[in-house]
């Protein structure tokens, strides 16, 4: 969907521009921001791979596991239907370290192995689980201790003060963080709340033997109701009369 409003906005732009008769004004947009993303890249490439280089040392070191295990319980608690050994909740913890130190390109694709590990653990394939749910609105609204990519921008474009934004950064990550939360615990409420559905009575899912007609030939002999019984029995020579 998001390809189409791109492509919407480029011929829209393009029409009104042939439209004035201004049409080298689109070129020259193309072209300009073209320059200023290869430049914004090359300035985040320093300071991301300084970061990359903070995270490897901090792993190495051992940080990454402490803040892993401080977070493990707090996981636990927003992921109870993941087991405790699942390697679904060591990538959780990776990428929330990283968030938290504001490594979005490092958290990404710890968020991607989680999600691959879940969806292991997901009955429908086709439906999100609410783990997953869960996930992906902690990764969208994670608390971020230390903004570095925005740090990075600021300074990419000369900011007088790059790092001014730490403080209102993290406390706007904390509020997203504790309403995705919030909203996350509502709806697992909710849906534990739900009544299960009821299971089809097993007399509707059983199928009825086929009723077979019974012709005359193969019906059975109809037995006569016997006659009352009356008259003379003869036992052992001797006459007995028997009166009905």
């Amino acid at each position: 969907m998001i390809h189409l409003i791109w492509v919407a906005l480029i011929c829209i732009g393009f029409a009104f521009a042939a439209a004035q008769g201004n049409i080298e004004v689109v070129t020259k947009a193309a072209f300009d921001g073209a320059a200023t993303g290869v430049t914004v890249c090359f300035g985040l490439i320093s300071v991301l791979v300084f970061w990359m280089g903070m995270m490897r040392l901090a792993e190495d070191g051992g940080l990454l596991q402490k803040i892993s295990r401080l977070l493990a319980p707090f996981v636990a608690f927003l992921f109870p239907d993941v087991p405790r050994n699942h390697p679904a909740m060591g990538y959780i913890l990776s990428n929330m370290s990283a968030n938290l130190l504001g490594l979005g390109n490092a958290a990404t694709p710890m968020g991607i192995k989680a999600m691959q590990e879940l969806q292991t653990l997901n009955p429908d394939k086709q439906t999100a689980t609410p783990a997953m749910c869960t996930l992906l609105a902690l990764n969208t609204a994670s608390i971020t201790l230390i903004p570095t990519t925005l740090i990075a921008i600021r300074l990419n474009y000369h900011s007088a003060h790059p790092a001014e934004i730490v403080g209102t950064t993290l406390v706007a990550t904390a509020i997203a963080t504790f309403a995705a939360i919030a909203a996350d615990r509502w709806y697992r409420s909710r849906e534990l709340r739900r009544p299960p559905a009821k299971p089809p009575s097993q007399t509707a899912l059983s199928p009825q033997p086929p009723q077979t007609p019974v012709s005359a030939s193969t019906a059975p002999p109809v037995s006569s109701p016997a006659a009352p019984r009356t008259g003379i029995t003869v036992a052992k020579g001797r006459d007995t009369t028997w009166k009905g």
